[in-house]
């Protein structure tokens, strides 16, 4: 049940044929290349977004866990690497060398991404939750969130644990942010 087509049936100018084809561009006068050419200063709904320097909460939390993850998995898949040439046995073909050293990283690198990954996440929650009450952008949000985001992770452990944790992630953003700044006074980019 094959549909014959005519020659006149794609000739536009037979007389069977009274219908034009259809153009997208011919009535558009306006160059291509102008169609094209996205403005490149952000967009805001709002003044007071447009005013602010930093990022929302969205790009906050899906910058420290995407980078917080990324840096797990490559220092997890060096310390698997390390361990995984450290088991290798004297009998060992160099197949199955190469299969202890892949599943070694994979699995370490895994793990260790999924734990920075997560206090990555609460970490950025915890900066944008601060900043949100306080209204104010400064260097006690982000050790304010260091010393949340090591207790709530250590939470399950116990209270000393808790505050252990808490008290190593503020001074590790303290630490941080100290540096950050000193770089930027310091170091001509």
């Amino acid at each position: 049940m094959a549909h014959h087509m005519s020659p006149s049936d794609h000739d536009p100018n037979s007389d069977s044929s009274k219908a034009r084809l259809y153009n997208p561009y011919q009535d558009l006068q306006v160059p291509m290349r102008n169609l094209y050419q996205l403005p490149t200063s952000p967009e805001f709904l709002f003044v007071e977004e447009a005013k602010r320097q930093r990022r929302s909460w969205g790009e906050n939390l899906t910058f420290y866990t995407g980078c917080s993850y990324l840096g797990g998995a490559i220092g997890g898949g060096g310390a698997g690497l390390v361990s995984g040439v450290r088991s290798f046995e004297s009998g060992d073909t160099t197949k199955l060398r190469i299969n202890r050293v892949l599943n070694s990283s994979g699995h370490t690198g895994r793990v260790w991404g999924n734990r920075l990954g997560v206090i990555g996440l609460i970490y950025a929650g915890m900066e944008s939750g601060i900043q949100a009450v306080r209204d104010t952008e400064d260097v006690w949000n982000s050790v304010a969130a260091g010393l949340g985001t090591g207790a709530i992770y250590r939470a399950a452990k116990g209270v000393r644990s808790a505050a252990v944790a808490g008290a190593v992630g503020g001074v590790l953003v303290g630490v941080a942010v100290t540096a950050r700044q000193a770089a930027k006074r310091y170091v001509p980019i």
